[in-house]
């Protein structure tokens, strides 16, 4: 019995083992096989992918990476058809990272703080590379690096690849397919800077199973430590292993510290039976300011979100501008995104943090779809999620509050997003929503304020994460497209003032001053292009509209 389970044993190991080099063995004719298959289905089952690529530009990279298969090496091809499917750029859309991955990884796990990259934690025996900053990759800065490496990654924005996106640059396949680093190699040279030393430090690779890592943060263990200090634990990292989701009460300030870390049902309570603990405490007790963090939430089931909807609204004295903060930040995504936006559209929440990792509206709900020669999965996205109006969405949630944290600030356990939370107070000169405040200026005729205000807003960190410069020529431009040509010129000659440095501010401009015929005003803003960036293709039409005008 005992020789038939060991030859049972050593037999599945065999086959596994084939299955696993399967894909390095594979012709150029099957991987390009496996790449028409991909691109035939997208086409047939998940055209509602072609949302921020067109069919025409998808196909065209396909086309591209088919002709380049033959000269490809084994490790590079897994990582090119992450690279097509990432380009939809949607987080639900992907070629998980295990794949990418399968041959090892650095034994480190990095975090991109306020103040750059670190080194958040790593295996014991480089112990002596935990808590550096991490300066350059292989060789080369570490800014451009994530450059090289984001096409990889199914980053719907910004926040996402900070936040999902980051552990593809300890990825050696990934790092050589991307042109990070010149050969592959087993072992990847990262230059960081400790206590004011800058050191070389090389790391070997190691299976993808032996990371220890949850939420994006080391678990330590016997073989792995983290750079924070174990002395206490924040809020927003207890119970991080045993609770999905918990409360508690600072009774000194009479605040409620909510965490829910996903919207999925944990084995000893449902969610529904936790909202209604969580209210039931509040309706119990002198709860005066509640902060709900979910900055930490990948999402779930978003039917589970209906309880805490409903039991917020039904409670006017906590639901109310000062007193229910609800924390944000770079994994709230998926099913939390929809969490999020209930929260916009039905409470009085005042939002702290960082953007979340997801569109507003968004596409979610994937199927998998198995390559036949290679047996790598895709996971594509088949259903929308429009929780907004169309004309509403944006890259993210934005916070009210923008806050995020330092390398000192995590490693010493302090939480400047709580803190922001517990200590804001409403002085008059907060604004919740800085866009609709300059409109509803505007639409009453205070031009002088909008230009104090906008100018004050567009400068304070607090909303440092708006794209001020984006949504005042977007709203200039829609006044100029409705043939309202002074209110537009009026917004756009703010935006050129705001960002004197920005060219397609100032084309913007020129454009609009053409159409009201100012024509000595176009003139010299056509000039201000082609001095801030005489090479660009702008300067090229602001040429030739200049010598259009003086002929005039």
């Amino acid at each position: 019995m005992k020789t038939s389970l060991r030859f049972i044993s050593i037999s599945f190991m065999l086959i596994m083992s084939m299955c696993l080099n399967a894909q390095n063995a594979l012709s150029a004719a099957e991987w390009q096989e496996d790449l028409r298959y991909l691109q035939n289905i997208i086409h047939k089952e998940y055209p509602i992918l072609f949302k921020k690529i067109t069919a025409k530009d998808f196909d065209a990279t396909v086309e591209r990476l088919y002709k380049e298969i033959p000269s490809l090496e084994a490790h590079e091809i897994p990582v090119a058809f992450a690279r097509i499917v990432s380009s939809f750029e949607y987080g639900h859309t992907q070629i998980t990272f295990s794949t990418v991955a399968k041959n090892g990884v650095l034994p480190v796990n990095l975090y991109h703080f306020s103040d750059g990259v670190y080194i958040e934690g790593v295996q014991k025996a480089h112990e002596k590379t935990l808590g550096a900053k991490v300066l350059k990759v292989g060789g080369m800065p570490v800014e451009e690096a994530l450059a090289l490496i984001r096409p990889v990654v199914p980053a719907e924005n910004d926040s996402y690849f900070k936040g999902y996106g980051l552990r593809f640059l300890t990825v050696p396949d990934v790092l050589h397919a991307q042109r990070v680093i010149p050969e592959l190699s087993d072992t990847i040279t990262l230059t960081l800077e400790k206590d004011g030393n800058v050191f070389e430090y090389t790391f070997p690779k190691i299976g993808l199973k032996e990371l220890s890592r949850g939420y994006l943060y080391t678990i330590p263990n016997d073989t792995w430590i983290s750079s924070r200090a174990m002395d206490k634990t924040p809020l927003y990292l207890k119970h991080l292993n045993d609770k999905y989701f918990f409360f508690e009460y600072l009774k000194d300030s009479k605040t409620l510290y909510v965490r829910q870390s996903t919207v999925v049902n944990h084995e000893s309570e449902t969610l529904k039976d936790f909202y209604n603990r969580l209210f039931d405490f509040i309706d119990s007790n002198d709860v005066e300011k509640l902060i709900y963090d979910v900055r930490l939430n990948g999402g779930g089931n978003n039917y589970n979100n209906v309880h805490l909807i409903k039991g917020l609204m039904a409670r006017p004295s906590i639901n109310k501008k000062g007193h229910f903060f609800y924390i944000i930040g770079r994994n709230t995504f998926s099913a939390c995104q929809n969490l999020t936006n209930e929260i916009t559209n039905y409470t009085e929440a005042i939002l702290v943090g960082e953007p979340t990792a997801e569109n507003v509206n968004f596409l979610g709900d994937n199927k998998p779809e198995r390559l036949p020669n290679s047996n790598i999965t895709a996971y594509l996205s088949y259903a929308w999620w429009q929780d907004k109006p169309q004309w509403e969405n944006r890259d993210a949630t934005l916070p009210h509050i923008a806050v995020d944290m330092s390398f000192d600030d995590y490693i010493n356990n302090e939480d400047p997003i709580v803190h922001a939370a517990m200590n804001f107070k409403n002085d008059g000169d907060f604004i919740l929503d800085p866009m609709a405040h300059l409109t509803q200026l505007f639409t009453e005729g205070k031009y002088d304020q909008v230009k104090s205000d906008g100018a004050k807003i567009a400068k304070n960190p607090q909303y440092r994460y708006y794209d001020f410069e984006n949504e005042f020529s977007k709203a200039g431009n829609r006044l100029v497209q409705s043939g309202n040509l002074q209110a537009g010129h009026f917004v756009l000659e703010l935006v050129a003032d705001l960002y004197p440095e920005s060219v397609s501010a100032i084309y913007s401009l020129a454009n609009v001053q053409e159409q009201l015929k100012l024509t000595d005003k176009a003139i010299v803003s056509y000039k201000k292009i082609i001095d801030l960036d005489p090479k660009g293709s702008l300067a090229t039409v602001a040429k030739s509209r200049i010598e259009a005008l003086k002929k005039q």
